[in-house]
């Protein structure tokens, strides 16, 4: 604490001095006092100093904004072995970034430039220790509104104002980029990261480390374990948000299972790509076929989610990262695939007509 603080924000008149220097440290001493759970990270100075900032002389306000901000933003993040849930928000901003920039994301993938290198100051301190403080203030306001999902698509709106830079960019190229961080046009940031986050439904930036209420509700859940979440590109739509999309033709139905199943019975409305005539190497929708390849150009021009339906979970993964990097976006996976959908909504399933099968 004692190193950090003399670092932190010192461009600012109120917190450069003596008195700033010894409230910052009293706000920090009395939160860990409180929070006996957590320990100080490099970082929570950073975190600290916008509510010192706004309430310099309300010490006690400026507490009392930490400590409801850090429960709602930040759950377990100051645990002394945090991991976990720095290794899921990475991996949830990674399938946010491939969501909404599948084109972004398969470059950076490919050159090995993971978030590990570059997003945990942005998550840890909910953009503080890289931003000046009144940008913090711009987006923090963003985040009180829209709840704790958007930190994500702040993430992916930082990316998108580097997109062109960073596509043309190798490794060590990326690695200069972001340890001198460029301009970045937060009132721009804001719009767009307010604009994905709506725009996506709910469950695809599902994570197990918040503070929110237990989902039960089978139509709801959308849970995997850590280890397939490491390995998932794109994220998962639980049954209800699905359902929604549904009856709002908002998206664009993938059923990736053989040609003898789907024509027994199928989502109404979806077309059928078998997997097992999917050429995994050929990063063309034309590979797909006529039909596939304008059904999918025309949900991406309405921007529609792409939803794979499959029978199981591998083939739905392999598929979901062939599209991303055929540049589709908005592609997710029907979390429980045909089976949980047909035991839960049986009314949205149909017999196709023989002649129109998949072809």
């Amino acid at each position: 604490i004692d190193v950090d603080i003399p670092r932190c924000h010192q461009y600012c008149w109120l917190l450069c001095g003596s008195a700033g220097h010894k409230t910052l440290k009293r706000l920090l001493k009395a939160w860990l006092l409180t929070n006996p759970q957590y320990v100080y990270w490099q970082g929570l100075d950073s975190l600290t100093a916008p509510f010192l900032y706004l309430n310099f002389c309300n010490e006690a306000r400026a507490f009392a904004c930490l400590s409801a901000f850090v429960p709602k933003f930040l759950h377990k993040f100051f645990l002394k072995d945090n991991s976990a849930v720095i290794k899921e928000y990475l991996a949830k901003f990674w399938q946010m970034t491939a969501f909404h920039e599948p084109e972004l994301a398969t470059h950076l993938h490919e050159i090995n430039f993971v978030p590990e290198l570059f997003a945990i100051p942005w998550f840890l301190t909910m953009f503080s220790h890289v931003f000046p403080l009144h940008k913090i203030v711009h987006l923090w306001d963003a985040l009180l509104v829209e709840g704790p999902a958007l930190p994500l698509f702040m993430g992916v709106g930082i990316l998108r104002q580097l997109r062109d830079t960073l596509l043309s960019s190798g490794f060590n190229e990326c690695i200069l980029l972001f340890s001198d961080l460029p301009e970045i046009d937060i009132g721009e940031c804001v719009k767009e990261s307010i604009e994905m986050c709506r725009s996506s439904p709910r469950s695809v930036s599902y994570r197990r480390f918040t503070n929110e209420a237990e989902v039960k509700d089978p139509m709801d859940i959308v849970e995997i374990p850590m280890e397939v979440l490491f390995t998932e590109i794109s994220p998962r739509i639980n049954l209800s948000d699905f359902f929604s999309l549904i009856c709002q033709d908002k998206c664009c139905v993938i059923d990736i299972r053989s040609n003898l199943l789907y024509e027994k019975s199928c989502i109404d409305g979806s077309i059928n790509v078998p997997y097992s005539g999917v050429h995994l190497g050929q990063h063309e929708l034309r590979a797909l076929g006529l039909h596939p390849q304008r059904v999918i150009q025309e949900a991406i021009k309405q921007k529609k989610m792409v939803v794979v339906a499959s029978a199981e979970d591998e083939t739905a993964q392999l598929f979901s990262d062939y599209l991303v990097k055929c540049c589709v976006p908005r592609v997710c996976i029907l979390h429980g695939g045909i089976s949980a959908l047909l035991t839960h909504v049986p009314s949205l399933f149909t017999v196709p007509p023989k002649r129109n099968g998949h072809k």
